[in-house]
């Protein structure tokens, strides 16, 4: 088993709203006013009102190569893991007194929108007094199903190293991957949708020394499974270009959550003998709101138990991997009796789906 004991979260400095967005757009897609009046209601059935960048919306207006902006990435990613990384380890809301960071024996690193070799664990490694014997797991390439995967990758760990510790950390700066001179429909679906952020989750093995530094009801991580859809990789991904990250969006999205995502969720369920009344919330990775309201279609559930991915959409847009962490985090400031099961899911590039059963403790 691995418990999850607490989380943090990087929120950047500059915020802007919807309304705002669209306007930066009005003046910086070169569409035709016939094109631009039927694309920009994109930005108003989104379901977002407002998300967090690390540069300010000025800062959109100029062409940027892809080593300044991968500069800027190495940079505050640096700086917003840091802060996540901090909340998590010192969080009052879950845990008793801090953790040190002495006593983290596995660091994950999860980010999709910059390159950085040496990975940016070992620049978070040297900023703080992590041991020198920490053992290291950089994962590049996920996109939106990063933090899920991610936290599997820790359960299998953490599961064969029962008195270990863990941290996972995602960090996505989607705002910085903005390609100005991109007019395809998808760079303005990326455009409505991408917000950055950071997050960061503590991970306990049933036997850690640290578990009892824990408080209050917490999730613990039953059961993991990964599918991988065959020959679909143009439906999500990156495309490299000279000028940095193009993005990749495929139409069909919403309806492979009809299809292989509803049936990757009810095998899932049927392997543990649950059925969706058993299930106390569905913590989605809000890719946007037409992937959120397919997969309340396709599970045939209420709004409520995906009530805080809509949440996290609306306040902080989409942040690729690490928008899972938040909506975990919203989950965990409930009240949430206890042997209650949830949902973990995420979709991203390859198409792949990740699950995670949880079971509050």
């Amino acid at each position: 088993m691995a418990n999850i004991s607490s989380v943090g979260v990087g929120i950047p400095s500059y915020e802007i709203k919807q309304d705002e967005v669209k306007d930066l757009v009005r003046n910086l897609f070169p569409y035709s006013k016939r094109k631009m009046d039927r694309l920009i209601p994109v930005f108003d059935n989104a379901n977002i009102q407002k998300r967090q960048l690390v540069v300010e919306k000025d800062w959109f207006l100029e062409e940027h190569p892809f080593e300044e902006k991968n500069n800027l990435y190495m940079k505050y990613a640096e700086e917003q893991s840091l802060k996540a990384i901090d909340h998590c380890l010192d969080n009052d809301n879950h845990l008793e007194s801090s953790i040190p960071y002495k006593a983290i024996d596995l660091l994950v690193y999860v980010s999709s929108t910059g390159i950085a070799t040496p990975s940016l664990d070992v620049q978070i490694i040297n900023k703080r007094p992590f041991r020198e014997d920490i053992a290291r797991m950089p994962l590049w390439g996920l996109g939106c199903a990063g933090g899920a995967i991610g936290l599997s990758r820790v359960y299998d760990w953490i599961s064969a190293n029962p008195t270990k510790t863990a941290l996972l950390v995602c960090c996505e700066l989607c705002s910085l991957t903005f390609q100005k001179e991109d007019v395809k429909k998808s760079n303005l679906i990326g455009t409505a949708l991408f917000g950055d952020g950071a997050a960061a989750l503590l991970v306990m093995g049933e036997d850690s020394s640290y578990r009892s530094k824990s408080k209050g009801t917490q999730p613990k991580i039953k059961q993991v499974h990964s599918y991988t859809k065959k020959n679909s990789m143009d439906v999500m991904g990156w495309k490299v270009s000279n000028t940095g990250l193009e993005v990749i969006f495929s139409k069909s999205i919403p309806s492979l959550v009809n299809s292989m995502w509803k049936k990757h969720v009810q095998k899932f369920l049927n392997c543990h003998g649950l059925t969706e009344p058993d299930i106390h919330s569905f913590i989605a990775h809000p890719g946007g709101k037409k992937v959120l309201e397919a997969m309340k279609e396709s599970l045939n559930t209420s709004v409520n138990k995906l009530s805080h991915s809509y949440e996290v959409l609306k306040n902080h847009g989409n942040m690729s991997s690490v928008t899972i962490l938040y909506v975990l985090n919203e989950w965990m400031k409930e009240s949430i009796p206890d042997q209650s099961y949830s949902i973990l899911s995420a979709l991203g590039p390859g198409f792949s789906s990740e699950l995670l059963l949880l079971e509050w403790i």
